[in-house]
């Protein structure tokens, strides 16, 4: 990106700067900055998954089950994918008609559920989640690599500061 480019959050700062002279906005170019770009990430179509059928939220429910390996509750499955409990029900439900996630009940108590991806649900998360990263990666071509693994920490380390702060604030 060319360095006198200007980003629309470049031009609202700037604008509030004319209103509020002194206001100090450096948290708006920090969170503004971050919410535009997970809103034009979440614009983005994810050709590979939508190929497949999925959409991310499914997507995030199958490499859920594949990278844990094991059998989860929908409760960890909504707490592994940061979606309501609700949420996951209805996606669990259409990836059992795909025949793509299995239901065991609990051999002691029937009304919780073990959940798993059947043998079409791994084969189809292992072929997806290659062409998935090559997807994440031309999104992020313009970054070198070590742009985007210094990117990758300094978010790690905001991540690991709000989680802190904001984890128990949650409803």
């Amino acid at each position: 990106m060319a360095e006198d480019a200007e980003d629309i959050v470049a031009r609202v700062l700037r604008q509030w700067q004319q209103v509020h002279p002194g206001l100090d906005t450096a948290p708006m170019a920090v969170i503004g900055r971050l919410n535009r770009c997970a809103a034009l990430l979440q614009q983005a179509t994810d050709a590979p998954l939508v190929r497949e059928g999925l959409t991310r939220a499914e997507f995030d429910i199958l490499g859920t089950l594949r990278r844990t390996g094991r059998e989860l509750t929908p409760g960890q499955i909504a707490r592994e994918t940061f979606a309501s409990g609700a949420a996951v029900t209805k996606r669990l439900r259409v990836l059992e008609e795909r025949g793509l996630v299995s239901r065991r009940a609990d051999d002691r108590d029937r009304r919780v559920a073990h959940l798993s991806l059947t043998g079409t649900g791994q084969e189809l998360i292992d072929r997806i989640v290659p062409d998935q990263l090559g997807y994440e990666q031309a999104l992020l071509a313009g970054l070198g690599k070590d742009r985007q693994d210094e990117l990758a920490g300094t978010l790690a380390e905001l991540l690991v500061l709000l989680e802190g702060r904001l984890g128990g604030l949650q409803p």
